[in-house]
């Protein structure tokens, strides 16, 4: 990572709620051929979350903790605050010595900017102003929210407004937090009314309507020069599994997170 800060763009996406089991089916079955064409091997990687809900998660990830692989560690960060003892700070992890990501990229030169979803990052109390807080500029609109069945296209109108008002030699950091995978979202399944509720289909047919539109989002953050991605879930949630419904609880299918992270070279086309 410190060949990339200061030489790439940097691209920071949380799909809000997303589970990993339903990413991964959608990507197989060739539902969500946006991002697959740029996820490493056409696949997600299966990851563990730092938190069971929104603002634990994000905290976390803020401060370098992303999801962990999987798998038995070690596992070594892309970033990490120093501290004494850190056993995942390696040679190539971008150490900052503030106590968050957007402020060291903010002093590293970058134009920080967060494009909110969900209530957390809505900045209408002082607890949704904590996450956004952290950046130079923030975004928040009832149309980026989870009740509203065209989120994910308005927040990607404003990324593009964001690009076209910055200098094109000021490097930027964007963090999107897309709240379309967020319940309620029957509203993305055809045909669907509010008394069907929501169910893995309509939480799969969030994902496919996410994907119809990132493929904007990508380009216009390759459009100015390379630009390093992170597209995660922050956490998964349940829908009825062993008698659970929801997140901030410790199932598996709210701790298991599908993650990539590429490089969109300049040029990206839809």
């Amino acid at each position: 990572m410190n060949a990339i800060v200061g030489t790439h763009d940097l691209l920071f996406v949380t799909l809000d709620t997303l589970r990993h089991d339903v990413a991964r089916d959608l990507a197989a079955a060739g539902r969500t051929p946006n991002l697959v064409r740029h996820l490493p091997d056409g696949r997600w990687e299966e990851r563990h979350a730092p938190g069971s809900f929104t603002y634990a998660s994000h905290q976390a990830m803020f401060a370098g903790f992303l999801p962990t692989p999987a798998a038995p560690g070690p596992h070594p960060r892309l970033f990490a605050a120093r501290f004494a003892g850190s056993e995942t700070t390696a040679e190539g992890t971008f150490v900052f010595e503030t106590p968050d990501l957007p402020s060291a990229l903010s002093a590293a030169g970058y134009r920080t900017v967060c494009i909110g979803g969900v209530g957390f990052f809505n900045r209408r109390g002082p607890l949704g102003s904590v996450l956004p807080g952290l950046f130079d500029e923030s975004h928040w609109e009832p149309e980026f929210g989870v009740a509203s069945p065209t989120s994910f296209e308005s927040q990607v109108r404003r990324a593009e407004q964001v690009v076209a008002a910055l200098p094109r030699d000021r490097r930027l950091f964007l963090f999107v937090n897309v709240a379309a995978l967020h319940q309620p979202n029957w509203f993305h399944r055809p045909g669907a009314t509010e008394r069907d509720g929501d169910s893995l289909a309509t939480h799969a047919a969030a994902l496919e309507y996410v994907d119809r539109h990132i493929g904007r989002l990508f380009q216009v953050m390759s459009s100015r020069r390379p630009c390093f991605t992170i597209v995660c879930s922050d956490h998964g949630t349940a829908y009825g599994e062993d008698g659970y419904t929801g997140h901030r609880l410790g199932h598996e299918t709210v701790w298991t997170v599908p993650y990539a992270h590429f490089v969109l070279e300049p040029g990206v086309t839809l």
